[in-house]
């Protein structure tokens, strides 16, 4: 059986693998220019972006069904909501980021990896602290 934890991690990936689908389906000629790069300007690309978005669109259509189900049993196996919340948020960032550098060459400032580093920070104590029990709860109750 897949944690949390793990869910939540699958549930951000599969996030960031539908705004990448989004952006070469919708984005500004990226898989023309793509495809003249990986071709030699070949005349082929001026039909065979049309084929390649409609496939990041189904792309994006299936990254995000998933997405919502892994994220859907994040939320059942996880101790609080907010966890697995700021789980799936964080992972989303950090592959986001990653899939940025590798296909479109972003960079980031340190302002955002000083953001992500807080909210890394952040998700190690919400992780690190235990859940409260109802009989933790009745015991600070009775003294």
């Amino acid at each position: 059986m897949i944690s949390g934890s793990v869910c939540a991690l699958l549930a951000g990936s599969l996030g960031a693998a539908a705004s990448l689908s989004a952006k070469l389906s919708l984005g500004a000629d990226y898989l023309r220019d793509m495809c003249e790069s990986r071709l030699s300007g070949a005349s082929a690309c001026d039909w065979l972006h049309i084929p390649l978005r409609l496939l990041c669109a189904g792309l994006l259509v299936a990254c995000n069904a998933v997405m919502w189900t892994f994220f859907s049993k994040a939320l059942r196996h996880c101790s609080s909501s907010a966890s697995a919340t700021v789980t799936t948020s964080a992972s989303n960032f950090i592959f986001s980021a990653v899939l940025g550098r590798l296909v479109f060459g972003e960079s980031h400032a340190a302002l955002w990896w000083a953001g992500i580093s807080l909210t890394l920070c952040g998700l190690l104590l919400l992780h690190g602290a235990a859940p409260q029990t109802a009989s933790s709860e009745e015991g600070k109750k009775d003294q």
